[in-house]
C-alpha cells in the first residue's frame, strides 16, 4: 500500500475486497458493519483536520489564504470502544500549529463512542435509495464520508434481510421466566402521526436476557398486541412465568387471551406516574417516598410467595386509606388492578429489581429514539422497523440478566409446575354408575 494512500481509502479497499471475495453476504456482514464504522470514524477525524488546518490534504499553504499555520504529520493508533466492539482508528498527529486540536466527536483522550456509530447505523440501515444514504452522509461528515455505492447498496440490502431474518425465526429453544412488553411510538409514514412499534424481550430460565420480538402495529389496541403476541407463540415461544407490562388496557386484554396461564406484572414505575398526575404538586415527593416505601421488602424476613404478597397488599391498603380523604382520585388508581402490583413477589428476591418494572426496554427504545432524530421521520415503515431493531439487537449484548441461585431456581421450577403444569384430579365417581370420568385439570390461580 502506497505511503501517500489516505487512511480512509485503505478502509475503503479493504470494504471493496470483502465484496470481492464472491462470498455470501451474511458470513461478511459483521466484518462490513465494522470496517463501516471505521470508515465513518476515520473520515470524520480527517474531516476535522481539515477543517481546523483550513486546506485539504497536500494543498498548499500559499493556495488557501484562510489556512492555519501547521502541518499534517503521520498518524498514530487509537482504539475506539463502540457497541459492536473495538475500532482502531488512525488519529492524525499534527506540528507547528499555534493552538492544540481537539477532535469535537473524541476530544483529546477519547477511548468510547457511540456519536459516529449512531450515524453509522441510521444511514446504512434507513433503506432509502443510495443517493439519499450518501448524502446524508457527505452533509454530516463531508465528501469524505462518501464510499462506492455498490457497498452502500449492499450492506443497506443486508441488514433488512437480517431483520426478516431474525423476524421469522423460530423460538422453540427459548423458555422464559420473564417477559417483558412495550411499545413506543415512531413517525414512519408522510402524513400521518407516530404509530407505535411493538418489543417484546426475555429472560430465560437460565437468568441471561434475550431479544424476543419487534414488529409494527396497527395501534397499541386488543387486536394488535394480540396479533404480536400470537405470532410469538405460534413460532414456538412457550407460555412464560411472568409478563410485565404498563397497564395499557389492549396490552393486558391480549395477555390474558393469548397467555392465560401466565402470572402478569404491572410496571410499577408506570403505576407512580398515573398516581402522581393525581396529586398537587407540593406533596408529590410526600406520595411518591411513601409508595416505593410500601415495595420495600428490606426489613422483612418473610420469604417470596403468598405470605410476601399478603405483607404488601395490607401496606397498599393502608397507605390508600390514609390518603383517600385528600386524594380519592389517586388512590383509586392505586388499588386498581392490585394483584398485578404485587405478583413479582412471587418470584426468587434476586429478580424483584428487574422484573417489577418494564423500564428497562423503555430506556432503550429512548436510546432508538436519540438515535433517529439523525434521520427525523423515516420514509417508510421498512426503514423504522430496520433501524429500531438494529439499535435494540445490538444494545441487547450489553443487557444483563439477574442471579440465578439454587432456592431460586426450586422457586422457579415450583411456579412452572402449579402455573403451567398443575396436577390433574379425577371427577367423584358417579352415584348411577361405577365409571370414572376422564381427568380434568385444576385450574391455575395466579
Amino acid at each position: 500500500m502506497p505511503v501517500r494512500v489516505s487512511a480512509t481509502d485503505r478502509i475503503r479497499t479493504k470494504i471493496d475486497a470483502l465484496f470481492a471475495e464472491g462470498r455470501e453476504l451474511p458470513e461478511i456482514l459483521e466484518e462490513v458493519a465494522r470496517l463501516g464504522a471505521q470508515l465513518l470514524m476515520q473520515a470524520a477525524l480527517e474531516a476535522e483536520v481539515t477543517e481546523f488546518l483550513g486546506r485539504e490534504r497536500y494543498q498548499r499553504t500559499a493556495t488557501c489564504p484562510d489556512a492555519a499555520a501547521g502541518s499534517r504529520n503521520g498518524y498514530r493508533p487509537v482504539t475506539v470502544k463502540t457497541t459492536t466492539g473495538p475500532v482502531t482508528l488512525e488519529r492524525p498527529k499534527l506540528r507547528g500549529t499555534t493552538a492544540a486540536f481537539a477532535s469535537r466527536l473524541f476530544g483529546k483522550h477519547v477511548t468510547k463512542t457511540n456519536a459516529l456509530e449512531t450515524l453509522v447505523i441510521a444511514s446504512f440501515v434507513r433503506g432509502l435509495s443510495v443517493r439519499d444514504v450518501e448524502a446524508t452522509l457527505a452533509e454530516a461528515l463531508g465528501d469524505q464520508a462518501a464510499i462506492s455505492k455498490s457497498t452502500v447498496s449492499e450492506v443497506c440490502k443486508a441488514i433488512r434481510a437480517e431483520y426478516q431474518a431474525w423476524a421469522h425465526r423460530r423460538l422453540d429453544d427459548i423458555t422464559l421466566d420473564y417477559l417483558f412488553l412495550d411499545a413506543s411510538f415512531f413517525r414512519m409514514h408522510p402524513g400521518s402521526p407516530a404509530e407505535p412499534v411493538l418489543a417484546a424481550w426475555g429472560i430465560t430460565t437460565e437468568g441471561k436476557p434475550v431479544f424476543v420480538g419487534l414488529a409494527p402495529g396497527s395501534g397499541e389496541s386488543t387486536d394488535a398486541w394480540a396479533s404480536f403476541l400470537t405470532d410469538l407463540r405460534d413460532r414456538g415461544l412457550a407460555t412464560p412465568l411472568l409478563i410485565v407490562s404498563d397497564g395499557a388496557k389492549g396490552l393486558i386484554a391480549a395477555i390474558e387471551q393469548i397467555f392465560p396461564k401466565a402470572l402478569r406484572q404491572r410496571c410499577l414505575i408506570h403505576r407512580v406516574r398515573n398516581l402522581l398526575a393525581k396529586i398537587p404538586a407540593g406533596m408529590q415527593a410526600e406520595i411518591r417516598d411513601g409508595y416505593w416505601a410500601i415495595f420495600d421488602t428490606t426489613d422483612l424476613t418473610a420469604e417470596p410467595g403468598p405470605q410476601l404478597v399478603e405483607i404488601i397488599d395490607k401496606r397498599i391498603e393502608a397507605f390508600a386509606t390514609k390518603y383517600a380523604d385528600l386524594y380519592p382520585a389517586a388512590m383509586k388508581i392505586l388499588l386498581t388492578d392490585r394483584a398485578g402490583l404485587t405478583a413479582y413477589l412471587r418470584f426468587p428476591a434476586p429478580a424483584h429489581a428487574r422484573i417489577r418494572h418494564s423500564n428497562f426496554i423503555e430506556r432503550t427504545f429512548a436510546e432508538s429514539k436519540r438515535r433517529t432524530k439523525v434521520i427525523g421521520r423515516f420514509p417508510g415503515e421498512t426503514s423504522a422497523i430496520s433501524l429500531v431493531w438494529a439499535v435494540l439487537d445490538r444494545a441487547s449484548r450489553g443487557w444483563r440478566g439477574v442471579t440465578m441461585t439454587p432456592a431460586g431456581t426450586r422457586l422457579l421450577q415450583d411456579l412452572r409446575r402449579s402455573l403451567l403444569d398443575p396436577p390433574r384430579t379425577l371427577r367423584p365417581s358417579s352415584t348411577t354408575s361405577g365409571d370414572i370420568d376422564e381427568a380434568d385439570p385444576v385450574p391455575a390461580t395466579a
